[in-house]
């Protein structure tokens, strides 16, 4: 009971990140629409104020798998909160909007590096038969996050010409108790046997599993490790190159389908559908709150139903829902609640299985040597994917009509479910090293 409360307590600080991640992300919502009237900003310029962030994430994703193999997963987790920190602060005080855009680039680091390194820590410290359970509390401090965030920006929204700058500040403290809540916790243990210290990673895993558990744990490592030859060419090697694949394409679906149409610009297109907004903001808090009930769903289900049925109901119960909503919108439906109602049956399915499981199988794919560069490629692809729809959506909503985009988000969840049924495996209550063994395996 103490080993599960202590490996519990470790990956809740490391999820912090994700809760910055999901902050960080999603403040936007409320603030954009004020510093479209702040910097005099058309659909394109709207768009790239949004968007600007994800472009941060990718360098960000593309830095942190690299370097929390070489620094250790730790550290970077240090890191990241100081990046958190200073674009917390930086962008409160921008004169410009190039000066805006500079710091939301910094945020866009840390969001990276954190949507790496969080759930990358946690699967590898979590006994495998809760670690799905464990990466998806990453996903439950990611949606929390955005939460805040809805309730910061509905609580400032009318504090004045500057209640943007209000809302980007209230990031920097979560930042602090990020920071100092990891000097707390251990490095670690796969990468610290990878590094060589056996001995440390043997203290970490006894807290997290018992002595008995420890040494087995030891010995599947570097047995496993002695196969691998830690070289990035090995991801490109027939069964590695499966997961790979697997990594990018569902990285890049949970993106397509739309997510962050809905975080980024949801009370722009309840204000379409006639809503104040204040009102509109409110309701993005609705959207939040249905994030963070859903995903504790997830985490109950993820180990006891398996990754791919979850996918797989996700998929579909999402292109249904983006199908109801853009009728809504075709049709000017909106009374009685049908957008909002749509809006919520979509973020109930996304936030009960792609929003967590596709970064618990990312997370648990990839060979030991190389986890972080392998989640990188992954993840990077997930911040393009995302970068595309933040920057298009408003575009195609104002040329083509919103309910041309949600149609076109549906598409996108019937081809993941198309891909989900014909090339998953299901990793439920494997180890690690199970997982890894069957991939070489295939070679």
């Amino acid at each position: 009971m103490k080993s599960k409360v202590y490996v519990t307590g470790v990956s809740v600080v490391a999820a912090l990140g994700g809760l910055l991640f999901g902050f960080d992300t999603a403040i936007i919502a409320g603030a954009v629409r004020f510093l479209k009237d702040q910097f005099s900003l058309g659909a394109f310029g709207e768009g790239l104020t949004v968007s600007i962030v994800l472009v941060g994430c990718m360098a960000g994703a593309s830095i942190a798998g690299a370097a929390s193999d070489w620094i250790g997963r730790r550290r970077f987790l240090l890191i990241s909160a100081g990046l958190f920190f200073l674009s917390g602060i930086g962008c409160a005080i921008p004169q410009n909007l190039g000066q805006f855009l500079v710091f939301r680039f910094i945020g866009g680091l840390a969001i990276g590096a954190a949507s790496i390194v969080s759930p990358l820590y946690i699967s590898e410290i979590a006994p495998a038969r809760i670690r799905g359970a464990l990466v998806s509390v990453n996903q439950l401090a990611i949606v929390t996050g955005i939460l805040l965030a809805y309730f910061v920006n509905w609580a400032l929204v009318g504090a004045g010409p500057h209640n943007w700058r209000w809302m980007f500040a209230t990031g920097a403290l979560p930042a602090i108790l990020f920071f100092g809540l990891v000097l707390r916790i251990p490095e670690s243990p796969r990468w610290l046997v990878k590094q060589g210290r056996e001995e440390e990673a043997r203290g970490v895993l006894e807290r997290v599993g018992g002595e008995v558990s420890a040494g087995a744990e030891i010995l599947a490592i570097k047995e496993t490790l002695a196969l691998e030859q830690g070289t990035i060419r090995e991801l490109f090697k027939p069964g590695f190159r499966t997961a790979l694949i697997v990594g990018v394409f569902l990285a890049v679906f949970q993106q397509i389908t739309g997510i962050n149409a809905v975080i980024y610009y949801a009370p722009r297109f309840f204000e379409s559908a006639g809503l104040a907004r204040s009102s509109a903001i409110f309701q993005s808090a609705i959207i939040g709150f249905v994030n963070v009930v859903f995903t504790l769903v997830a985490i109950a289900l993820v180990d006891r139903l398996g990754r791919k049925p979850l996918l797989l109901a996700g998929s579909a119960g999402m292109g249904v829902s983006f199908l109801l909503l853009g009728a809504a919108f075709k049709f000017q439906l909106f009374t009685g609640g049908l957008v909002l109602l749509f809006t919520l049956l979509y973020v109930a399915f996304f936030a009960m299985t792609l929003g967590p499981i596709v970064w618990v199988v990312i997370a648990e794919i990839f060979p030991t040597r190389i986890r972080g560069r392998g989640m990188a490629i992954a993840t990077a692809s997930l911040w393009l994917a995302d970068f595309i729809v933040s920057l298009t959506f408003p575009v195609i909503a104002d040329k083509l009509h919103e309910s041309f985009a949600f149609w076109l988000y549906a598409a996108m969840c019937a081809l993941n479910f198309i891909f989900i049924a014909a090339v998953l495996p299901e990793t439920k209550g494997k180890s690690l090293e199970e997982i890894e063994r069957r991939w070489l395996r295939a070679n």
